[in-house]
């Protein structure tokens, strides 16, 4: 047995990139909602979690050394945190093998986890024996805080073992956590698990949402309870737990639940993510596979909440049968752009070429990769992996952004925000090579640098356009007015007269000496107080997305144009931007604000302007509709006439 290199308790522990294993279903209790009550008789064999163990730690080893590791150099331990396996199931605990792979793990300079009900660590000299062998984390079921409660929801007698194993865990200096999965049965019952763990202030407890998967799929009816009961149950019981714990804690979390329902808890959830879990892999799967939210969904009301990044949704299954109602949506800025940063420069044979794929044919494999958040670049012989653990967006948005939309950057800049994106960001774009490769749709994939000023390409076609335009115009939400200079000779000839609507008073005072001696005027506020009078064109340039009700001011704004008069909006779609750490830390302490109140594209923002133009009764000609797509800037564009 290798002896632990560090002491119980270390400040890592919590910083810990985990990788999940799950050993084999069986179990010693007999929860009805149990994820894999269908196939509790598979068992992984002992060779095949030895080596999924040691896969674990070589993957570990390859996406966290140091930056400046040289390409084709051996590995290096890790720098920053820690790296740990934790084990799972069904109940790890009750295999044989364990202590034999908790000494390979620590032999590996790796720490150890377990999810587990507990039973087995109501043994003291069980628990000693795993303290040894680097033993730091436990995620422990809880369901109920009394005999009567914890054992009806696991079918067996249990709950006496599970307050011994956290008597004898507490106060080890491990990262403890009790998890409570909440059903129909155990839903008016939550503050007696709260008074239960009360006793051990170095714990956190989570509640937990009921998954309709397994168990908790075929007995939806019978056990799944309402989604904003559980919400309004958690929310009394944290508040119950909060005062009465110590200074030193237990803290609280909750998992599952849509935050609009837990309003001054957002910060308090708590998934897989949060836990820093990277990796985990099932009995049989040859590969490991990034963790995902993927099993839950934002509906449609969730389309303009401020929350929807950091928030997890609703379950599909429940979805499906509740739908959306009891949703609270809050409107309100979100960010429009996430850093991807440097975590490391991996090793690659030194005899890979450019033909060659690192993630297919190298040692890195295509599985464990997230889709989104994990972002490959390979430039000049060298191969970089950076990555977004952003909340600012969820996993399904992120993924959009790098492959659908294929808007990704290279942050060549040395700003907290790019402001001249044709000189600040490098296009990055899938490599030829991924083009037909059977991984092709689910890998991760190569992006490359292109040196293509797409920015200035879209913008031309912008710039051509207003600078035809003549009359009265409004441009609503003008801020700094980025595309003035197309507009200018028109106003410096008469033949254009600018009015300007904004409710920053100091962009307007920024913008005002631009405006010196040009036919213009300037207002501060919303739509709502633009001088009443008949305009000839209305744009909207780079700030539909900033607008809290564009629809509403549409409303109000289009029957002032005259016939034949037009209607022009542009925006930019959120986009990701590899960095440095160096730049993602000082993009971070930087003081600019979130202002973006949605993230529409064309044809959300179409969708939008069609509703409002028939609410008011003007009828738009849709002239011109650009896309954003990989071939293009993250911009878009829609122009219209009125009939």
């Amino acid at each position: 047995m290798t002896s632990p290199s560090r002491a119980p308790g270390y400040p890592g522990a919590r910083r810990a990139v985990k990788a999940l294993i799950k050993v084999g279903y069986g179990c010693n209790e007999h929860c009805s909602f149990c994820h894999t009550q269908a196939v509790r008789e598979v068992q992984g064999s002992a060779a095949e979690v030895e080596a999924k163990i040691r896969r674990a730690a070589e993957l570990y080893r390859q996406s966290q050394a140091p930056p400046s590791l040289a390409p084709g150099s051996p590995p290096q331990s890790s720098i920053g945190a820690p790296g740990m396996i934790v084990l799972s199931g069904g109940e790890p605990t009750i295999r044989p093998e364990l202590l034999h792979w908790a000494d390979l793990v620590a032999s590996l300079d790796m720490d150890l986890g377990l999810v587990t009900n507990g039973l087995l660590l109501a043994y003291p000299d069980r628990v000693d024996a795993l303290l040894r062998r680097r033993l730091r984390y436990v995620y422990l079921s809880l369901h109920g805080g009394s005999a009567r409660v914890h054992n009806l929801m696991v079918r067996t007698e249990a709950f006496a073992a599970a307050i011994a194993a956290l008597r004898n865990l507490s106060g080890r200096g491990l990262d403890l956590h009790v998890n409570c999965v909440v059903t129909r049965h155990n839903l008016a019952h939550l503050r007696g698990v709260v008074d239960a763990v009360l006793p051990f202030p170095d714990l956190t407890l989570k509640f937990s949402m009921m998954e309709p998967k397994g168990g908790g799929d075929r007995l939806f009816d019978h056990l799944m309870p309402r989604v904003a009961d559980v919400a309004a149950k958690v929310q009394e019981a944290i508040a119950h737990g909060e005062a009465h714990a110590s200074s030193q804690g237990p803290r609280f979390e909750h998992g599952g639940l849509p935050l609009c329902l837990l309003p001054g808890r957002e910060r308090q959830y708590g998934d897989l993510r949060t836990h820093r879990y990277r990796t985990m892999i099932e009995v049989g799967e040859p590969d490991f596979f990034p963790v995902d939210d993927l099993n839950k969904r934002h509906p449609p009301a969730c389309a303009g909440c401020s929350l929807r990044g950091p928030c997890p949704g609703l379950f599909h299954r429940y979805h499906e049968v509740h739908g959306d109602a009891e949703l609270r949506p809050r409107p309100g800025p979100r960010a429009n752009a996430f850093n991807y940063t440097l975590a490391v420069l991996p090793p690659v044979p030194a005899d890979m070429s450019e033909a060659t794929c690192p993630l297919r044919d190298g040692p890195l494999g295509v599985t464990p990769w997230d889709r989104g958040r994990d972002l490959f670049i390979r430039h000049a012989g060298k191969l970089a992996l950076h990555r977004a653990d952003t909340r600012d967006f969820s996993d399904a948005e992120i993924a959009e952004i790098k492959h659908d939309r294929g808007q990704v950057y290279l942050d060549a800049s040395r700003k907290p925000a790019p402001d001249d994106f044709a000189r600040d960001l490098i296009p990055l774009r899938r490599a030829p090579l991924c083009a037909g490769c059977p991984h092709e749709a689910s890998c991760t994939g190569l992006f490359e640098p292109v040196l293509e000023d797409m920015f200035t390409h879209d913008d031309a076609r912008v710039r051509a356009h207003l600078a035809t335009l003549r009359g009265e115009l409004l441009d609503l939400g003008c801020g700094e007015a980025p595309y003035l200079e197309a507009l200018r000779p028109a106003l410096a000839a008469g033949t254009l007269r600018y009015l300007g609507q904004d409710p920053d008073p100091a962009a307007l005072a920024a913008l005002a000496p631009r405006l010196d001696g040009l036919p213009a005027e300037l207002h501060a506020g919303p739509a709502a107080a633009a001088p009443d009078r008949r305009l000839d064109h209305l744009t909207i340039l780079r700030s539909w997305n900033h607008l809290p009700d564009p629809a509403a001011d549409l409303a109000l704004l289009l029957p002032r144009l005259r016939p034949g008069g037009s209607l022009t909006v542009v925006d930019n779609l959120g986009f990701g931007l590899a960095r440095s750490p160096a730049q993602t830390a000082r993009a971070e302490a930087s003081s600019a604000r979130w202002e973006h109140h949605r993230s529409d594209d064309a044809g959300q923002a179409h969708a939008r302007i069609l509703a409002a133009a028939a609410t008011c009764g003007v009828t738009l000609q849709l002239h011109e509709r650009s896309e954003v797509s990989p071939a293009t800037s993250n911009q878009w564009l829609l122009r219209y006439t009125v009939a």
